[in-house]
């Protein structure tokens, strides 16, 4: 367990060696959550709110590993990562040896509603529904049953646009938002309350065939939800 305030940005360094998905599918939105996105979220959770060090962390829909490894890394007792994509939960289990945490990490290869227990703290990165209407909602419901705090990124609602602001947000800054109505409703349903929002930058190459730039760069936010 790390016993030294680690920075920021040798968390971002440490999670851009972890590989991303080598086939990723559009139709499951995979897109492996960049590095800076990853290593702000965790470095909130970790040393703003107190949310990683020796906590029992979960990662739902976990990809390659980046949310749970870095969780780990930070000082995680225990992390558990959960994707329904094998070759995903494949490639994370590689990435925890590379990287030393094989001890303190846990894959499964299912669907994230086969979850139960009790966990000190959920990170997720799930799909924002491009691609299937309310993906998002199932993640968001399987936090709230078994984690005590959810640190979940959710699309930007479109009225912040961090990368047209003036001074320049830079890479890895975030501003406090108001949360969306529908997810806090959802939320607030289900047993749950919306303790902050955050919108920060993200950039993502181009991965699919129906992508037509190189590059997009647009607004998240990080949802921080406290069980009832």
């Amino acid at each position: 367990m790390q016993k030294r305030l680690i920075r920021k940005l040798d968390l971002e360094v440490f999670l851009s060696q972890i590989d991303p998905h080598p086939s990723p599918k559009a139709s499951l939105e995979q897109y492996t959550i960049p590095a800076d996105v990853a290593a702000t979220m965790l470095h909130m959770a970790a040393y703003n709110y107190q949310d990683i060090v020796g906590k029992t962390i979960l990662d739902l829909g976990c990809g390659t590993g980046r949310l749970a490894i870095g969780a780990a890394w930070l000082g995680a007792h225990q992390a558990v990562g959960i994707d329904i994509d094998k070759t995903a939960v494949g490639v994370a289990s590689q990435n925890s040896m590379k990287a030393g945490l094989k001890d303190r990490l846990q894959w499964i290869t299912a669907d994230v509603e086969v979850v139960r227990g009790e966990f000190d703290t959920v990170v997720q990165n799930p799909p924002f529904g491009v691609q299937k209407r309310g993906a998002d909602r199932k993640f968001l419901q399987k936090a709230l049953e078994v984690g005590k705090v959810i640190y979940s990124l959710h699309k930007n609602s479109g009225k912040v646009s961090l990368l047209n602001e003036r001074p320049k947000v830079s890479r890895g800054s975030i501003v406090p938002v108001s949360p969306s109505p529908f997810i806090q409703n959802y939320v607030e349903k289900h047993g749950g309350a919306v303790k902050a929002v955050y919108a920060l930058p993200m950039s993502i190459p181009r991965m699919f065939d129906f992508h037509t730039k190189r590059k997009y760069q647009f607004a998240v936010n990080l949802y921080i939800i406290t069980k009832q």
